[in-house]
């Protein structure tokens, strides 16, 4: 007799794991558990490690229930408990979070197996990649994919002199004032012709506006805090 796919998901809203639940029935015949909150999904897959162990656990990243004993209060905190006990299992997020940011940050400092944004959530794309998962593979819907793309190809084109202008534009009310701050690698100052030049090409690159957005545009990338 062939094991079912056992899965796990947890959401604070019954109407997401309900519409979860019902795309993942309509691709497969898998064993489902749901739960409503961050300890209760690691309580879950602790008690079932050795029993009935879980393939894959779908998880939220914020959940509103979050109460004052609550011992992980929120996605990033069970996916860091689970990698911190070496618990084998497929960990997917499923969100609505799609700052870039965030995306990136959730993906490179935590390497889910799979990042799916709720409003992308139906059959489809949930088969997908549950296939991808249970073949070891990762899955990003195309918006996060995108977003990793872009947020790593401009990561690549920073270099120190950008990050320092970045870092000093919001400080300072004259593009003038940032001659003497923004220094090269030698220490030397940079003439302000120059500082004006690597701005307008920031500004193509993060394809802003004016410096205002540029600030804003950073910031939403994760570049500048």
């Amino acid at each position: 007799m062939e094991t079912k796919t056992r899965i796990l998901i947890a959401d604070d809203h019954q109407l997401v794991i309900q519409g979860i639940l019902c795309s993942l029935k309509e691709v497969g015949d898998f064993d489902i558990v749901t739960v409503n909150s961050c300890d209760a999904a690691f309580e879950v897959i602790k008690a079932n490690r050795k029993t009935k162990p879980f393939d894959i656990l779908f998880t939220d990243l914020s959940f509103d229930n979050i109460t004052a004993d609550a011992k992980l209060d929120g996605g990033e905190e069970l996916i860091k408990a689970i990698r911190n006990n070496e618990i084998d299992i497929k960990i997917g997020v499923i969100t609505g979070h799609s700052e870039t940011n965030r995306v990136y940050n959730v993906i490179h400092n935590l390497n889910p197996n799979a990042y799916i944004l709720k409003n992308n959530c139906d059959a489809t794309e949930l088969d997908f990649a549950v296939k991808k998962m249970l073949e070891n593979q990762f899955y990003y819907t195309h918006e996060v994919h995108q977003k990793i793309m872009r947020r790593n190809i401009i990561q690549i084109q920073m270099d120190d002199v950008a990050i320092q202008i970045l870092k000093e534009l919001p400080n300072h009310p004259k593009i003038a004032n940032l001659e003497g701050v923004i220094l090269k690698g030698d220490g030397t100052a940079i003439k302000l012709r120059s500082i004006e030049t690597k701005l307008a090409n920031l500004r193509t690159d993060l394809n802003a506006n004016n410096n205002t957005d540029l600030i804003l545009k950073a910031k939403e990338l994760g570049i500048i805090d």
